[in-house]
């Protein structure tokens, strides 16, 4: 199989793993997830907490944004409890990242058979979709494998290293191609998974990594601003806060991208963990610092999305 063959078919068993992961750990808790959101969002620190429990629960911040813009759109919750379940959700993705750090693929071929046999002896009763949630974790893993191997021989290519290069010079630039990287895999998680590769693979530094995780988390925030397009003011109003909320983020931690990979690298061993660890501690501390403000956010959105035209 040549370099291309292979990374393509490793990417393509990790995206379609991670969905069908996510549409198993969804249809499991999708009533729990409506109830939950339309009870327990009080405040901006209960809407936090509720965001990031069903967001781990999920696995699917996707998910949890798309409920919420219905909730909003709907006149049942307001932009400052949608807000609130943004930043939970925010910190809840984290755990994909983590999971997909570790070298776990010696569980991929368990984890494929046991929840194959259980997603097609059971189907769609709760035992079949956690079978399924199970498959798509194998099928991560797997098509992680695929791709390192892949890889692997790029590292003697010229204009593969000399492009890694430039992302290195240019932390900006880095911030840039993580954001389209998410954008077109329509997963963070995966376009950080990718990094962890190259970075475990020597082939990308520590602050270059962080970098581009920075802009991962922006282009994740794509789908819902493209979803939101064709809707409601109020769902627009959703969408641009997610994205703010990144962007602002991002513009937090780039004058720190130095300091910030020093904290980083004192937390792991390993470069992708250390990624892993990045990503975790930009969405928490992120968050944090949002949660204080979110009166004064929300203020900020409505300036940029109005709540009517003028």
């Amino acid at each position: 199989m040549s370099t291309a063959a292979g990374a393509l078919a490793g990417l393509y068993m990790l995206l379609r793993g991670m969905q069908v992961m996510k549409l198993g750990l969804e249809n499991l808790s999708r009533e729990k997830m409506r109830r939950a959101l339309a009870t327990l969002t009080t405040t901006p620190l209960a809407a936090a907490l509720t965001g990031m429990v069903l967001t781990t629960l999920a696995q699917s911040s996707t998910a949890v944004s798309v409920l919420t813009v219905g909730f909003v759109n709907a006149g049942l919750m307001n932009l400052v409890q949608a807000v609130g379940i943004l930043l939970g959700a925010n910190v809840g993705t984290c755990v994909t990242v983590q999971l997909i750090s570790f070298d776990l693929f010696r569980l991929a071929l368990p984890a494929l058979l046991a929840g194959g046999l259980l997603w097609l002896r059971c189907r769609h009763r709760p035992p079949g979709q956690l079978g399924r949630a199970l498959f798509g974790f194998g099928l991560v893993f797997a098509g992680l494998r695929l791709m390192s191997t892949a890889l692997a021989p790029l590292q003697e290519t010229p204009w593969f290293t000399g492009t890694l290069l430039s992302l290195q010079s240019s932390p900006a630039l880095s911030v840039l191609a993580g954001t389209l990287a998410s954008a077109l895999l329509h997963s963070s998680a995966a376009a950080t998974g990718i990094v962890m590769l190259l970075s475990n693979q020597q082939l990308i530094t520590l602050p270059t990594a962080v970098a581009l995780v920075l802009g991962n988390n922006i282009g994740t925030c794509f789908t819902a601003v493209l979803a939101s397009l064709s809707g409601p003011r109020a769902g627009k109003q959703v969408a641009a806060a997610h994205a703010l909320l990144n962007i602002l983020g991002a513009l937090l931690f780039l004058p720190l991208l130095q300091p910030f990979s020093l904290l980083v690298g004192l937390t792991a061993d390993t470069l992708p963990r250390q990624v892993a660890n990045a990503h975790t501690l930009f969405n928490v501390l992120s968050s944090l610092v949002a949660l204080p403000l979110i009166y004064p956010f929300t203020a900020l959105v409505r300036l940029v999305v109005p709540d009517r035209r003028g």
